[in-house]
Parts: C-alpha cells; sequence; structure tokens
C-alpha cells in the first residue's frame, strides 16, 4: 500500500504511547481528523511533535479571530511556499468554516470577492518576504498573536509537508475534485466551529524549556508554544558540522523569499556537502528535495529521527528569519 511518506516510516499511531498518544488524542479532538500525515510523520522526531502541534493549535484553533481569515492566511502561506499538500487542506478546511463559494474561489485560483478577504489572503502571501512591509493589519491589532502565529507554523508545516509528504493530501489525489473537497469539509464542520479553550496544549511541553517567548505574542499562550518549537527544532543543527553550520545559515540569512532558480546555482553540492543541501533546501525550496539528495546524505547512523531533526532545522531557520523580520519590524512600530 503506497504511503504519503517520501522518505520515512513513522510508527502506527495506533501503537503510540505517552505524550506522542497524548498529542494525537487533541489532534483528534481539537483538529478533527485523527492522524493527520504533517504531525504522524513529525512522530519521528518526537521532541519535534508536541511543539508543532502546540504552535498550531494556540494559533489557527484555539487563538483570537475568525476562522475563515486564518485559513485564509494559512493558505496565502502555502501558495507562497509552493506546497500543494497544504493549500489543498486549507482549500478543505475552507469548506469546513462553511464558506464553501470561497473555498472554490480559491481553489479556481480567483481572488476572494470580499475585500477583507482579499486582503488576509494576500497578507499570508507576502509575509514569505522577510522584512516585507505587513501592517496595516488586515486584522484587529489584538488578534495580531493568532494571526502571526498561525503564518508562521504554516511556514513550518509547508517546508516538513514539501520535503518529507507526497502532494496527495488523499488517496490518489482525490481532494482534486470539487464533490470529494465539500464532502471531507463538512466531516470537520462541527470540530472547526466549536470553541478551543487556549493553553490547553501547553500541558504537553511539561518538562520543556521554552526560553523566552517573543514580544509580538502579547503574553498568549501561542508565544510559548513559538519559543518550544524553535529551541526543539534549532538542536537539529548539531548534525551539520561547524562549516555546513555557518553556511546555511550565511544563506538564509541573505535570503530575500524569491525561489532559487531551477539549477539551484549557490546551493552546495550534493556530493560534497550533503548535510548543507538538505538543511537549505529543506529552507528555501523543499519542494526541490530529491531521491538523490537524501540518499546522498543518509548513513546507517541516519535514521528516520535525523531526517527529520535536520529538515526540521532548515525549515525553522527560514520561519526564524521571517520571525526576526516581523519582530523587528514590530519593534520599530513601537517606538
Amino acid at each position: 500500500m503506497p504511503t504519503p511518506f517520501r522518505y520515512t516510516e513513522p510508527l502506527p499511531p495506533r501503537s503510540a504511547a505517552g505524550t506522542v498518544a497524548e498529542v494525537y488524542a487533541q489532534i483528534a479532538l481539537d483538529f478533527g481528523v485523527a492522524e493527520p500525515s504533517t504531525f504522524v510523520v513529525l512522530s519521528c522526531a518526537p521532541e519535534l511533535l508536541a511543539p508543532a502541534w502546540a504552535l498550531l493549535r494556540e494559533s489557527l484553533i484555539a487563538g483570537a479571530g475568525d476562522r475563515t481569515g486564518k485559513e485564509l492566511v494559512a493558505l496565502g502561506v502555502s501558495q507562497a511556499n509552493r506546497c500543494p499538500f497544504c493549500v489543498d487542506a486549507h482549500t478543505v478546511l475552507l469548506h469546513a468554516t462553511g464558506d464553501h463559494a470561497l473555498a472554490e474561489r480559491v481553489a479556481r485560483g480567483e481572488s476572494p470577492h470580499s475585500e477583507e478577504h482579499a486582503r488576509l489572503l494576500a497578507w499570508g502571501e507576502h509575509t514569505r518576504v522577510p522584512g516585507a512591509a505587513l501592517e496595516p493589519y488586515p486584522f484587529p491589532r489584538e488578534q495580531a498573536p493568532a494571526y502571526l502565529g498561525t503564518a508562521l507554523v504554516f511556514h513550518f508545516i509547508n517546508r516538513i509537508a514539501s520535503a518529507l509528504l507526497t502532494e496527495n493530501l488523499l488517496p490518489a489525489g482525490a481532494q482534486r475534485f470539487r464533490a470529494v473537497r465539500s464532502v471531507a469539509g463538512r466531516a470537520l464542520c462541527r470540530t472547526v466551529r466549536r470553541t478551543a479553550r487556549p493553553g490547553h496544549s501547553l500541558a504537553l511541553l511539561d518538562g520543556v524549556d521554552p526560553g523566552e517567548a517573543p514580544a509580538w505574542a502579547g503574553g498568549a499562550p501561542v508565544g510559548l508554544a513559538y519559543a518550544a518549537l524553535l529551541r526543539a527544532a534549532m538542536r537539529g543543527s548539531a548534525l551539520l558540522d561547524a562549516e555546513d553550520h555557518d553556511l546555511v545559515e550565511a544563506a538564509v540569512q541573505d535570503w530575500d523569499g524569491t525561489h532559487p532558480p531551477l539549477g539551484l546555482a549557490g546551493f552546495p553540492d550534493r556530493r560534497e556537502r550533503p548535510a548543507a543541501r538538505l538543511a537549505l533546501l529543506a529552507a528555501l525550496a523543499p519542494y526541490r528535495i530529491t531521491d538523490e539528495d537524501v540518499a546522498a546524505w543518509r548513513r546507517p547512523e541516519h535514521g528516520d529521527h535525523c531526517l527529520v531533526r535536520l529538515v526540521a532545522y532548515g525549515a525553522f531557520i527560514a520561519v526564524d528569519r521571517i520571525e526576526s523580520a516581523l519582530s523587528s519590524q514590530i519593534t520599530k512600530e513601537a517606538v
């Protein structure tokens, strides 16, 4: 049987125990999907699973603001990152909110009729560019922590999905059919419309020192979730030697949000620096990771846990670049 996993073989969720099982239970309750592959693939590195879920839950699901608006932001981010898996997922979730006509307009690549919705979608797309002017916000300022958290978590999840999953949200690409998208969305509508209590996922981070929450979170639970994922993802840098680490960090620091050319000029050679190549591709163009890239890096000691950690590190240094630029803008606005 084909699976959605390109390079890993996660344990079946039914065999999960401890925190991993608790995360799956919360996902089923609050997200409405029992075993979403975007999180199952992270279970190969359990230390990433809980904070990634917490960031999504505390922003998209339990954070302040309209769910349709946050789904449009997540969709805009996913379009900007060229992640068809996540684009299809958020189209289905727009159906779940009850905005069926809106879901199908964006599925056809058309702009929403509502100016408010169009601004939210465009704002999500623009967050890919570090330092892009994102103010004035297309949402009330008091809802900024939830919207910013939503954008940032999907910059991470898009990269995980593009690197480690196939493009098919549903078997055989069934989500490409309008009727299937609508039915799948309607099956989730009760969960999507239910109010979730903020902060409930933070109990899953027990024993984890998340560090300092970012100022943009304003004390909301999303800030601790972001800090915990930052700390967990950055530990993947241990899979790079010092020279590769410096190369990747410098390249992402110079990144302006554009997609790399087809020839991947300037990227490390897979034969000479396979770890640096994988990490940098995960940051800037995860959809360009190939079987050859993974095979060049794999060694007997490089199990699925290591691969997920390396990809997550690359993904998050791009997220951190975007977040740092956002934080800088917010600090300037406050002065």
